[in-house]
């Protein structure tokens, strides 16, 4: 059995596979021996190594590591139980989490309320079941044939099937699965904030009115697309597609997993445009990176009329559905967000990464964005991911470019010192890259 780092990489080298890598060709990877509160430990060649994670666990770990009040929120559960069915059953933390979720929604709108939750198991099976609760609304309401969904180009909603027909088709990162996924509808991609809104929002409603007879839903990351190029665009698109749901019938899905909990700088990014969804989706924040999470939800009238169909049931139950660990930190994650002051934390990383500005016109470097705890150098080349996190570790920081971006998404209890030397390591990586 692999005990030793040295150990523990070769294995995983050779039987491991890691996200988008190759099995045959992986890239490299660091052992990560302990992590705390914003800095990961790493073992192995690396070994005394610690790096301030710009990272967040892929967005997730926005308290950072080993944070107190979660790890007592997992210890006090563990006493009662880890895991229970819930089909047939309830419990307590599944129940207590689906009304803090419905209470912060609350705020989103009054026309609407969000008021039904159903809890799943990762960003991509929200999705999935977003898109099902959507199919089955229309059934519902005599529309059978009601089965496409309208987006926009730049998106990115996860890796499942489901999730993939509604990434972008060929910018994306599943353009070799365009030919057995479904087909959807793509409108082009917003505008950054401050662009022209009226010339997009002319050519989304053509989209709209050209499928309008078989089309179920729309469904957009809201304000940031996140997987799919970390783009930022105006808050008025939002208010466009919500007049336009409104006007043909169809259900607005917000995929809120990467922008929820405050990242943008509003608890939810669709507070930034006063819109309400009719579905929304929110994980990776939501557990403050634990344990895999995320919930839907949606209106009331969604609810009756996809009861209404033919099913009668919403179609979907995973086995780890509302597991009982993962819904006490996550309550725990939502305490510590309102009692931890998040939006003066978001605004004052978004400050400092507001620095990367400076990069604007260097060499290779195409774009600069920032909006809440986010900062994004986008490159006129694509990155040499190695030799970009080669650099940002050399100067005491994760990172993981993708694409052509070296970006970041620190935790929101990052230090003024430690943005500013995520910024330095960007500016080594994006030199490099």
């Amino acid at each position: 059995m692999p005990d030793t780092p040295e150990e523990l990489l070769a294995y995983d080298r050779g039987h491991v596979w890691h996200p988008y890598t190759s099995m045959t060709d992986p890239t490299p990877v660091r052992l990560v021996e302990s992590a705390s509160g914003v800095r990961l430990h790493l073992a192995g060649p690396d070994g005394g190594t610690e790096v301030v994670d710009g990272m967040s666990s892929w967005w997730a770990a926005i308290h950072g590591y080993a944070v107190p009040e979660l790890d007592a929120a997992v210890r006090r559960q563990l006493d009662d139980m880890a895991h229970v069915m819930f089909g047939g059953l309830t419990h307590g933390p599944a129940v207590r989490l689906a009304e803090r979720l419905v209470s912060l929604a609350a705020p989103l709108g009054s026309d609407r309320r969000l008021e039904h939750v159903f809890l799943a198991d990762s960003g991509s099976v929200s999705v999935e079941v977003a898109l099902k609760m959507v199919l089955q609304h229309q059934r519902g309401l005599g529309h059978p044939e009601r089965t496409r969904m309208l987006t926009v180009r730049g998106g990115y909603h996860g890796d499942t099937f489901g999730c993939m027909s509604v990434c972008d088709p060929v910018g994306g990162m599943h353009s070799m699965f365009t030919d057995v996924l479904p087909q959807q509808v793509f409108a082009p991609q917003p505008p950054p904030p401050g662009g022209d809104v009226a010339a997009w929002a002319t050519s989304f409603r053509a989209h709209a009115r050209a499928h309008a007879d078989e089309l179920a839903g729309i469904v957009v990351e809201p304000l940031l697309q996140g997987a799919g190029g970390m783009f930022v665009y105006d808050a008025e698109c939002l208010r466009v597609m919500r007049e336009v749901a409104d006007e043909h019938g169809l259900d607005l899905v917000l995929d809120e997993i990467a922008t929820g909990f405050g990242r943008t700088g509003t608890f939810f990014a669709a507070e930034a445009a006063g819109v309400t969804p009719d579905v929304m989706c929110v994980g990776k924040a939501l557990t403050g990176g634990y344990l895999s999470l995320a919930a839907v939800l949606c209106t009331g009238e969604v609810a009756r009329g996809l009861s209404a169909s033919e099913s009668g049931v919403l179609m979907h139950g995973p086995t780890y559905m509302g597991n009982p660990l993962a819904c006490s930190v996550a309550a725990a994650s939502l305490d510590l967000l309102e009692t931890s002051d998040w939006r003066s934390n978001v605004a004052r990383v978004g400050a400092g990464l507001a620095e990367l500005s400076s990069l604007r016109g260097a060499p290779g470097v195409a774009d600069v964005r920032t909006i809440g705890a986010v900062g994004v150098v986008q490159l006129d080349h694509p990155v040499d991911v190695v030799k970009a996190t080669d650099a940002a570790v050399e100067e005491g920081v994760w990172l993981r470019p993708f694409r052509d971006l070296v970006y970041t998404m620190p935790p929101y209890v990052t230090s003024d010192e430690d943005v500013a030397r995520i910024c330095a390591a960007i500016e080594r990586a994006v030199a490099v890259a």
